[in-house]
């Protein structure tokens, strides 16, 4: 099969291909082995937010409507498509196995610190700010996934503060940059963070288009925040 043909076909389809590795005894470990190269890591990027997310619903204890809700928002998932997305959810919350596993195999797929990463980790927060609560239990996973994920620790903030309602206040965590950083730089800071949050820019990463509404949270995120800064040096 070439890429074309795998590219043409829809995503939801294609994980269920590579659940039916699942069904003959695989570990998810040893499927995202499998997925490691383009145009494969779409697939890998769904079923990695899908597992982690129903590993850190397990890890805090509760599974809320608007959680389910906020993974509809991450990925477009069509009445047809929701079988083969619970069927990947709940083996994962089945599955004995820790999400320090599962965040290790979905780690060795990528460099270390790979921007696709980061996507994973912004849907996964994305997902766990649903509520509008973030409780110590969410904040230890994502914290200890970004660990294992090699995602700088000022990277973890500037996530963070994209999404709790505590730390929304901080244009600068927003931008990843100190206050006291010039103003010119803080502007160039905020038109990389703009690129790189295009639509094209995030498919070459590997985000699949169904998760592109990821990048619209993003850039409002990101442009308030340098609305913000440049109002107060103005």
């Amino acid at each position: 099969m070439t890429d074309t043909d795998l590219t043409t076909k829809p995503l939801w389809s294609r994980i269920a291909e590579a659940l039916s590795a699942l069904a003959q005894g695989e570990s998810l470990s040893e499927v995202f082995q499998k997925l490691r190269t383009p145009p494969e890591r779409t697939v890998a990027f769904a079923i990695a937010v899908i597992a982690l997310s129903a590993k850190m619903a397990k890890a805090d204890g509760l599974v809320t409507r608007d959680e389910v809700t906020a993974f509809r928002e991450v990925f477009h998932i069509s009445p047809a498509d929701e079988p083969q997305a619970a069927k990947v959810y709940n083996l994962a919350r089945q599955d004995i196995a820790g999400y320090q596993s599962y965040a290790r195999s979905i780690a060795q797929m990528f460099e270390p610190g790979a921007s696709i990463l980061e996507d994973l980790l912004e849907g996964l927060f994305h997902i766990a700010l649903a509520d509008g609560n973030y409780n110590e239990k969410e904040d230890e996973f994502l914290r200890e996934v970004a660990g294992i994920f090699n995602i700088r620790e000022k990277c973890f903030r500037m996530l963070r503060a994209r999404f709790a309602p505590e730390a929304a206040r901080d244009a600068y965590d927003v931008l990843g940059v100190d206050p006291g950083t010039p103003l010119a730089e803080i502007k160039a800071t905020w038109r990389a963070l703009v690129r790189e949050t295009h639509p094209d820019q995030m498919l070459a990463r590997g985000v699949p288009p169904e998760a592109i509404a990821l990048a619209t949270k993003r850039l409002a995120a990101v442009n308030r925040a340098w609305d913000e800064i440049s109002q107060k040096a103005a």
